[in-house]
Parts: structure tokens; C-alpha cells; sequence
């Protein structure tokens, strides 16, 4: 049997051949840098784009499966994991500003229509984490995981440590909603930067079709929050 190797494990020979630049070979080194850059920015983001929602699915399952024992403390260690990854997407579009606007306005016409609106997994993603129109089914798998456990939502933040995991699993929810918003706002800082007033290469309006987007999820937790410090702020009332 033939002994695996890093290399296989990894698929690195398949891996590596993926980052097709579309700029011509007669054109200047480094816009063909900037573009294999710009393609490997992009498809990393996809990959751990795919390990978060497999990690944020999975913590949607067990937090809203039947409640076997140590169920919230499996939850709680992905939802831990996934709140690190969108840092690390945060991170990578802080490096893509290290793109030089020149070098993108010249390989950008060789996008042709195809933009980052497209991304499934940024659906499923927004999706997953909903907004303030619609709870997600991970923040709906965490309300049943608190039913369960006989805790009311609007006490949650008023009883901190004491409420056990359950406390650790919202503040990792907020944490989430935090760095997901900070993500989508980097995200809008780039290309605001890099496009300025342009539309998007899929016919979007650009820097306001993704303002239009940034949302923060689980507002529910938030309003919670705010209740908490109305109770202590409000004075006896003569």
C-alpha cells in the first residue's frame, strides 16, 4: 500500500492548479500577482466560509436536538470555533488592502459579470444568522435549548455565570453577531476604497448594495441587554 503523503492528504496538487488568473500573460508581473492574490483571498474566504457554516449547523443541531447531556457544552465549543474563523475572514480583507488600486482597475474588466453577490455560501450564511426581520435557526435552536433548560430570555443577562452554559452560549452568539457585523463593514471599507462610487461587476449598485446588507443578528439578545440596564437606571418615580 502506497504511503499517504502531506501532499494527498491535502489534495495540494488539485489545490494549488485552482488560481487561473483571466490577465493576459503579456501583461505587467505584477497585476498577474494582484490578480492570483485577489483569487487566492477569495477562494480562502470560501473555504472557511464552508467550515463555518458546518460548524454554526452543527452547533444549530446539538443546541436544538434533544437535549442529551453535554449537548450545550458541544454547542457552545463550536459556536467558540466559529466566532474565531470571521476573525480570520475579517483578517483577510484587511490584507486584500494591500491590493493596488491600479493593478485591480486594470484585471478587474476581466471579471466579466461575475461578483462576490453570487457566493452561495454568503446566502446560507445570512441565512443561518437571519437579522432583525427573521431569527435564524441557529438563534431558534438556542431559545429551545434555554426552554429546555428553564430559562427565561429576558433574565439571561441579569444572571450571568449562573446560568451556566447557557450564559457562555450567548455571549459566543454575541460575540458571532459582532465579528459578523464587523466582517461585513471591512467588507464595504474595501471596496468602497477600491471602487468608490462604481457599481458592482454583477450589475449591483456596489458600495450601497453592501450597505444595504450589514445587518447584526440575534437582536433579540441585544434588546435583552438594554432592558437589563433600563431596570437599574430607572429611579423610584414620585
Amino acid at each position: 500500500m502506497a504511503r499517504l503523503t502531506y501532499s494527498d492528504y491535502l489534495g495540494l496538487n488539485t489545490l494549488l492548479s485552482l488560481q487561473a488568473t483571466r490577465t493576459p500573460d503579456t501583461a505587467d508581473r505584477a497585476v498577474l500577482l494582484s490578480e492570483h492574490f485577489f483569487i487566492v483571498a477569495h477562494q480562502s474566504c470560501e473555504l472557511w466560509l464552508k467550515q463555518i457554516i458546518a460548524d454554526l449547523e452543527a452547533a444549530a443541531d446539538t443546541l436544538g436536538s434533544r437535549f442529551e447531556e453535554g449537548a450545550a457544552e458541544l454547542g457552545a465549543e463550536y459556536l467558540h470555533r466559529a466566532n474565531e474563523l470571521l476573525w480570520v475572514l475579517y483578517g483577510q480583507l484587511v490584507a486584500l488592502e494591500r491590493l493596488p488600486l491600479r493593478h485591480f482597475a486594470e484585471f478587474r474588466p476581466h471579471l466579466d459579470s461575475a461578483s462576490g453577490a453570487e457566493s452561495a455560501q454568503f446566502r446560507q450564511l445570512d441565512k443561518l444568522m437571519g437579522d432583525d426581520q427573521r431569527p435564524g435557526r441557529l438563534y431558534e435552536a438556542f431559545t429551545a435549548a434555554l426552554d429546555h433548560a428553564g430559562i427565561p430570555l429576558a433574565e439571561l443577562p441579569g444572571m450571568g455565570p449562573a446560568a451556566g452554559v447557557h450564559h457562555r452560549i450567548s455571549e459566543s452568539l454575541l460575540d458571532i453577531a459582532n465579528s459578523y457585523w464587523r466582517w461585513k463593514v471591512a467588507h464595504l471599507v474595501l471596496m468602497t476604497k477600491l471602487l468608490g462610487s462604481l457599481p458592482g461587476t454583477g450589475g449591483s449598485s456596489g458600495a450601497a448594495f453592501l450597505a444595504g446588507r450589514i445587518t447584526v443578528p440575534f437582536p433579540e439578545l441585544r434588546e435583552t441587554r438594554a432592558r437589563l440596564h433600563e431596570r437599574f437606571t430607572a429611579g423610584p418615580r414620585s
